[in-house]
């Protein structure tokens, strides 16, 4: 595969599959069509022209033959050592540690792919970028609406809800006690989802300043490169940095906590569930792994 086609939207692709993936019952069937999805998500944001479809179709269709050879076995051995880790009983650094090692595998993908997302950066016309803007602010009210909906309470509530979603997905059912224990642990972590609400907009504003930029200057490749290499490390830095940082190690921290009480009250059969499942993922990025399109 051609780096073009493999790094322009690698980015994009990452997000969109651990999001599709984290809640579909069948990982085959979302993966051989997360070519349609991703290219739908993508035109959703910007609305591609037609001379972009063309060569976008084509890159992502590249980029899941690219990404079906080299990085199933990646996955696999990630959920083996999560298999190794559930039979052992993790920690809460083993936990902290696995959290650390996906965002600094993030951080090196998105990377890797700034030569081809300043080319993407730069074909973006002015009205694409008010498409882009508007889909950010469409987004920000569809999180107010979910997140900050309420009291403190129902906040809580509903972001109790929304992890025993993702915990029943791997564990199955929980018993009322159990349930009762994970909402205290869900609740002592720290809720201000105006922060989150800030940060969001906040990222939204710095990638259409940059587009903008790109375009009104007519920036050459090398400098639409600088600009989001620095753009992705400064996103990454920026919950340890800010005058925030100690409500972001909090959350951090919460949230890890929380995965360890469920782990610690599950019983042998609710992590006999998880192994099944992962050992299908296991099963089933072999599969894809082997499969030529």
């Amino acid at each position: 595969m051609s780096p073009r086609g493999r790094r322009t939207i690698y980015g994009l692709f990452v997000m969109l599959l651990l999001a599709v993936l984290a809640g579909c019952s069948s990982l085959k069937l979302a993966y051989n069509n997360g070519d349609t999805l991703l290219y739908w998500w993508l035109d959703g944001y910007v609305d591609l022209n037609s001379e972009q479809k063309g060569w976008v179709k084509d890159d992502i269709d590249r980029l899941f033959q690219w990404h079906r050879k080299s990085q199933l076995q990646d996955y696999i051995q990630l959920l083996q050592t999560a298999q190794r880790q559930l039979s052992s009983g993790p920690t809460q650094a083993d936990l902290q540690n696995d959290y650390d090692d996906i965002k600094r595998r993030t951080e090196a993908l998105l990377l890797q792919a700034t030569p081809q997302l300043a080319e993407l950066a730069r074909s973006l016309q002015p009205e694409q970028i008010a498409t882009l803007e508007r889909k950010f602010a469409a987004n920000n009210a569809e999180f107010r609406k979910k997140n900050m909906r309420g009291d403190k309470e129902a906040q809580q509530r509903y972001r109790f809800k929304k992890s025993m979603e993702q915990f029943e997905l791997w564990f199955g059912n929980f018993t009322a006690e159990q349930e009762a224990q994970i909402r205290q642990a869900s609740d002592a972590r720290p809720l201000n989802n105006e922060i989150w609400l800030d940060e969001r907009a906040r990222r939204q504003n710095s990638i259409l300043a940059l587009v903008r930029k790109v375009q009104s200057e007519k920036l050459g490749k090398e400098a639409t490169q600088a600009l989001i290499q620095t753009l992705i490390k400064e996103g990454f830095r920026r919950l340890d940095n800010s005058e925030r940082s100690a409500f972001f190690n909090a959350a951090e921290e919460g949230n890890i906590k929380l995965v360890l009480t469920v782990i610690q009250l599950a019983t042998p059969t609710q992590k006999a569930h998880a192994q099944r499942r992962m050992q299908g993922w296991i099963d089933d990025f072999r599969s894809l792994a082997a499969q030529q399109r």
